[in-house]
């Protein structure tokens, strides 16, 4: 019984060192500038964390002090978690399969088109409603503005990398054929009429292509790109979530086993 409780306790233990990578993955998920913009997206993570922190001290705590009542409590909690951690997993996969992304000839960033990510992504983030409140809050951050103090000449900006909503957001599409003076103000478009985007590009900072889809592509493509790098992080502590689990559900009967046929000897005795 002391054996298979000690066992309990340090698996709890290492359940409880797995919580932090899922804490941290959800912090750094809620600190992106995107996510800022996108509120309900920001915090399940964290509190997925936070939930497998608290459940994990509960089993160790009933595992070192011998509370089988508190012990019975934190597999019937850790199981749910894993199971819910699992729905996110799965859904995340999903949502952030699809990729709007395509190549710029002669250009070291890609754009992106709206079409290309999942249906649930549109839905839920670039409706009318959503949109307008993000797209208010996009113009309120600093991450077009920063792009004038980072490249000076257009070769550095065509040569650049840009994340997916630097590019769909803080320039007009490349299609527009706009002619570069910084890198949020373009002037004469040859082609003002190959896309609808194109009439909508301003140069005013406050509305450059925020209400353009090349945007919402743009906002959606960082979010898939984070999502898929804390999806890593998400799965290799979910796979030793689960092998602790198993072994605790193992030890836990054993020891359930071994206090039945004590009370037996007992008796019998």
């Amino acid at each position: 019984m002391s054996m298979s409780n000690n066992i309990t306790a340090f698996l709890n233990f290492v359940a409880f060192m797995c919580s932090i990578p899922i804490i941290a993955a959800g912090t750094w998920l809620a600190s992106k500038p995107d996510n800022e913009c996108i509120h309900w997206l920001r915090w399940p993570v964290v509190f997925m964390g936070l939930a497998v922190m608290l459940v994990s001290l509960a089993g160790f705590v009933g595992a070192y002090w011998k509370k089988e009542g508190l012990l019975g409590v934190y597999l019937v909690c850790m199981a749910i978690l894993i199971i819910l951690l699992l729905v996110l997993l799965v859904l995340a996969f999903v949502v952030t399969r699809p990729n709007g992304a395509y190549s710029m000839p002669g250009k070291g960033y890609s754009e992106y088109r709206l079409a290309g990510f999942s249906s649930w992504l549109r839905n839920h983030i670039t409706d009318s409603d959503s949109w307008r409140k993000i797209r208010a809050c996009l113009a309120d951050s600093d991450i077009c503005p920063k792009l004038n103090n980072e490249f000076i000449t257009a070769d550095q900006f065509f040569a650049a990398h840009l994340s997916p909503i630097k590019s769909g957001c803080c320039k007009p599409p490349t299609i527009c054929g706009y002619q570069y003076m910084n890198p949020t103000v373009w002037s004469n478009p040859t082609n003002a009429i190959a896309d609808p985007d194109c009439s909508i590009w301003n140069n005013d900072p406050n509305q450059l292509c925020y209400n353009c889809d090349a945007c919402k592509a743009g906002l959606l493509g960082n979010l898939r790109k984070e999502w898929r790098k804390a999806n890593l992080i998400l799965i290799l502590t979910v796979v030793v979530l689960i092998w602790v689990y198993l072994i605790a559900c193992s030890a836990y009967r054993n020891a359930q086993t071994e206090e039945l046929f004590q009370r037996y000897k007992q008796g019998w005795a």
